[in-house]
């Protein structure tokens, strides 16, 4: 019998999820070792199913999210979350550090019928996780690699190294030497490939935190390019807002 692997997503825009069906052949192959039982993306559905994989997108946002999560978690062997919202709350987090009560009432005519939490949270706020793949969106090739560790038993590693790393490997110029531009490579884990310094953009830090990330000192420099303190501060507080040590370095610089 295969492996049961279900796909579910919760407060997100569907990008994590698309990472499968943009596998093109791989996920073809995928699909021969595996039996995929819940996927509303690709037409299937079975939300109570009990899976050995559960893939999760998007952030908690609503009662209903937290019920559904902690049912998912008793049906699953293994919980992974992918991407930005599901591992650090992603852009809708944002909220957090701010009155919510007040946007909703400057947004709804009757915010009183709106079903939400005060917070949007990542999906370890809530219950156990088992592995993070970081990105937004996540990449195709991280997921494959996850599952074929978890089909032969083995640890599922991720790549620690910095942006700046992949950079030097794929021998682009160095935009916030060269350009002056606000990048936030060297706080940021590789993962994308470095798809923005490579086209001469800087990196949004959308994989989230590196290992050991010295965000101190980067604030410093982003000052010193001319940066107030509030730009440096959503430059953390962006994409993966609710991540340590984004968090702290953003409420700091804010």
């Amino acid at each position: 019998m295969k492996p049961r692997v279900g796909i579910y997503k919760f407060a997100s825009c569907d990008g994590c999820q698309l990472a499968f069906l943009n596998a093109g052949e791989d996920l073809l192959t995928m699909a021969g070792l595996v039996d995929i039982v819940h996927f509303v993306e690709a037409g299937i559905v079975n939300v109570d199913a009990s899976v050995d994989i559960a893939f999760i997108e998007g952030s908690i946002s609503s009662s209903e999210d937290l019920a559904r999560i902690q049912r998912i978690r008793e049906n699953s062997q293994t919980l992974i979350t992918i991407g930005a919202c599901a591992t650090a709350g992603g852009l809708q987090a944002l909220r957090n550090i701010s009155d919510s009560d007040e946007w909703m009432s400057a947004i709804y005519a009757s915010p009183e019928y709106i079903d939400t939490l005060a917070t949007s949270t990542p999906i370890s706020t809530h219950i156990k996780v088992d592995l993070e793949l970081w990105g937004c969106p996540v990449s195709g090739q991280q997921v494959m690699m996850a599952i074929r560790s978890l089909l032969f038993g083995v640890v599922a590693t991720q790549d620690q190294d910095k942006v700046c790393m992949e950079c030097k490997r794929q021998q682009s110029v160095c935009v916030m030497v060269t350009q002056g531009l606000p990048c936030m490579g060297p706080v940021t884990r590789t993962g994308c490939g470095a798809i923005c310094p490579r086209i001469g953009r800087d990196c949004y830090a959308c994989f989230g935190p590196s290992e050991n990330a010295n965000t101190e000192a980067l604030g410093r420099r982003l000052q010193g390019l001319g940066l107030v303190s509030d730009e440096i501060a959503r430059r953390f507080h962006f994409i993966n807002s609710h991540a340590e040590p984004f968090l702290q370095a953003g409420k700091q610089w804010k």
